[in-house]
């Protein structure tokens, strides 16, 4: 990858692209950061030698991220306002957004987590000039009913308007979304055709993705499908155009 992007403000755009023989550890810090795929993130991450930050509610779930080479921060982003939020991100080079009101959640933690925390998480990095943002969003979005209240209708547009503000604003965000997750193995391979069938894709192929996707600018700006397929990871993304 070629080139010193020369952005200015936050860790990201002091950085020149990476090689895989030589590449900076990036400061990545990610919402919802007790969640599965994020766990599953953070340990790769820390793993090749990255340094990532897990926001989380519970101060009860830091260990769980210490365990897998990650910081915990306790902070309710329902509560969170952006100047303390954007604290958090001082010194970051990127941010993931993976956190979600969950299954067992009401209507009204859709709005609150899916879609305000995900708005939140983007002022937040560009007031801390921190341009890198990966989404994790949803299939689906694109079909949601606008007028069912049906939990899961409400889930898809709470993620369509995050996903819609984020593409909105001048940042380098990729937006990915994924089909039905499951807690299968991952296999590592998967596939980015935006014309497949809906498919399933184990959560650790996710974070798989994550990992490829972070500091590759072909992705930049891009709303990618991500299912179960047949492609390595790496190779899927290097074939961007």
């Amino acid at each position: 990858m070629g080139v010193d992007m020369g952005y200015g403000g936050g860790g990201y755009g002091r950085r020149t692209a990476r090689t895989v023989e030589e590449r900076i550890p990036m400061r990545v810090v990610i919402a919802g950061g007790h969640g599965q795929i994020a766990l599953l993130l953070e340990e790769r991450l820390s793993g090749r030698g990255d340094q990532p930050v897990g926001i989380v509610r519970n101060p009860d779930h830091v260990a769980d991220l210490e365990q897998r080479g990650a910081e915990g921060v306790v902070l309710d982003l329902e509560q969170a306002g952006v100047e303390e939020l954007a604290s958090v991100l001082d010194g970051a080079d990127a941010v993931v957004f993976a956190a979600g009101g969950g299954p067992g959640s009401g209507t009204a933690r859709k709005e609150t987590v899916d879609k305000n925390a995900a708005i939140l998480l983007a002022d937040a990095a560009e007031r801390a000039g921190v341009r890198r943002y990966l989404m994790v969003s949803s299939m689906g979005t694109d079909r949601a009913d606008p007028d069912s209240d049906d939990v899961f209708q409400v889930y898809l547009r709470a993620k369509a308007a995050a996903d819609a503000d984020l593409r909105s604003r001048d940042l380098d965000w990729t937006i990915v979304q994924p089909g039905r997750l499951t807690d299968e193995p991952g296999t590592g391979r998967v596939s980015l055709d935006p014309s497949a069938e809906p498919r399933e894709i184990p959560r650790a192929d996710v974070a798989h993705a994550l990992e490829a996707a972070l500091d590759r600018p072909a992705t930049y700006r891009k709303q990618l499908t991500l299912l179960s397929g047949p492609d390595p990871v790496e190779e899927a993304f290097v074939a961007l155009p």
